[in-house]
């Protein structure tokens, strides 16, 4: 091809520099193809394909035969190429300008190949069933799924305008909403994520006609046994916002799924359980009352039973219906263990397992502990006044269900073609594993207080750093100790 057509064909870097590691090119050396060849997030940058009309600020291209380093390094080099003298002539005042280029490099959602992976995102990836998404589909899926978990400072689901935006811009092959208000939250709060920004994220896959899959929680339930998909409460204003935000959310998918077609899944869990939420609530507050020494007595009564889900569990199955949307579409499902739990038999393997003291097995009626949490209210209002700040846990205001059988049928689930992998998993399987985790955890954060002598580090360098810890600095500073990891590489 003759210079003057290339120039008007608005041709590649490796077209011009012939170097033979264009896209689908087989060096015979172990180079391989250039990285201008395969990074896709300057695609569209003066017409060129891939990176080809923009190599000089992807890092660890081979021009001149060997590899380049990073922009900085390569840049003044880069100035002075035929290449980037062509293109800056080509495109004149169309030139994008580097830094410009530079921060759509640094822009890591627009790493996404949609060409060849399923793109989702995923709302509350932050929290304890997001968070075990988020790892299962960045470990388990990572050459066939793609997703990203946007926090509430770039998507807040409080502003339709943020959704619209956002959307404008990423166009997922599906959404998942596990975000929630805090449980005691106010009724703003409630309406506003729980309510109106689950809606609007449905009428967004309505939109792109895409699958959404939505949390809800079995706070909707009333109390009872064998409660099917089909149960809830009564929706009335003396429902707390919590259950009344996420109710009116799965009636408010069911109603468009039947009018409009929304390609939605519902998934209602029961108590969760599972490792690295990084806030106490929950089972985890239960764990943590035995674990804190917090509860004296047994505050539930024989016999009440409740259904239980695995976080680990959560994600294959989302995975699943994902692939299966002809079975799963417009459907409900109560995702629990299949057995149900006595709450006072948990309790008590909690207290057995650590060798606590406490809670005696002496079981305090409703009525009772009702009226103790209305005298702790009080006096912690009268505190408030002279500035003395403390709340309640949250979870107390379903301290009713502590008293009352709550077990989720999960037959619906069973009759699917879903096989569960992790079915021999239970919450008493999980349990040491689980305490174990939260025990560390609160102790490392001085929130609870370990037993004497049973603190054990993992490294000389937390003992220097707890007894001698000017020692520590002296001795890295005079080259007799080196603590940290070696990143040299990174440069060559």
């Amino acid at each position: 091809m003759k210079l003057d057509e290339m120039i008007r064909k608005k041709v590649n870097c490796w077209e011009v520099m012939k170097c033979g590691r264009g896209p689908g090119d087989n060096s015979p050396d172990k180079m391989g193809i250039c990285p201008a060849a395969k990074e896709k997030r300057l695609g569209d940058i003066h017409g060129g394909n891939h990176s080809g009309r923009a190599c000089w600020v992807v890092a660890g291209t081979f021009c001149g035969g060997k590899v380049q380093g990073t922009f900085a390094k390569k840049y003044a080099a880069c100035k002075s190429c035929v290449f980037f003298k062509r293109v800056l002539e080509e495109e004149g005042s169309g030139f994008q300008n580097t830094i410009t280029l530079l921060k759509l490099l640094r822009k890591p959602a627009r790493i996404v190949d949609i060409t060849t992976k399923t793109f989702g995102v995923l709302i509350g990836g932050s929290g304890l069933i997001g968070g075990a998404l988020m790892h299962y589909f960045k470990t388990e899926t990572r050459n066939e799924v793609e997703v990203i978990a946007p926090n509430s400072k770039r998507l807040s689901l409080r502003d339709p305008e943020d959704i619209r935006m956002y959307f404008q811009k990423y166009k997922p092959d599906f959404i998942i909403n596990s975000a929630v208000a805090a449980i005691d939250g106010d009724a703003q709060l409630a309406y506003e994520i729980n309510y109106l920004g689950s809606i609007n994220l449905a009428k967004v896959a309505l939109a792109l006609k895409i699958p959404y899959i939505y949390f809800s929680s079995a706070a909707t339930l009333p109390m009872g046994e064998n409660l099917t998909e089909k149960d809830h409460q009564p929706l009335t204003a003396s429902l707390p916002f919590y259950p009344r935000s996420k109710l009116m959310a799965e009636m408010t998918l069911n109603h468009l799924q039947e009018t409009k077609g929304l390609d939605c899944t519902i998934i209602r869990l029961g108590v969760v359980y599972g490792k690295h939420d990084h806030k106490i609530q929950g089972f985890h507050r239960l764990l943590f009352s035995v674990v804190d020494q917090a509860m004296p007595f047994m505050m539930t009564k024989k016999g009440v039973m409740h259904s239980y889900s695995n976080t680990k569990k959560i994600p294959p199955f989302v995975h699943y219906i994902l692939e299966h949307r002809d079975e799963f579409s417009g459907q409900t499902y109560n995702f629990v263990d299949r057995n149900p739990v006595e709450l006072s038999q948990i309790i008590l393997a909690i207290k057995s397992y650590l060798e606590l003291s406490f809670p005696k097995e002496i079981y305090v009626p409703y009525p009772m502990v009702n009226f103790g949490m209305s005298c702790l209210n009080f006096l912690m209002r009268r505190l408030s006044r002279i500035g003395l700040i403390a709340r309640m846990p949250a979870e107390l205001m379903f301290l009713e269900y502590f008293f009352k059988t709550q077990v989720l049928s999960s037959k619906k689930l069973q009759k699917s073609s879903y096989g569960d992998p992790n079915a021999e998993l239970t919450i008493y399987t999980e349990l040491p594993d689980i305490i174990r985790y939260y025990c560390t955890r609160w102790k490392n954060l001085n929130l609870v207080s370990p037993k004497k002598g049973e603190v054990v580090y993992s490294s000389d360098g937390v003992l220097d750093f707890l007894n001698s810890p000017q020692d520590h600095v002296d001795a890295f500073h005079r080259g007799k100790k080196d603590y940290f990891s070696d990143y040299n590489a990174l440069g060559e």
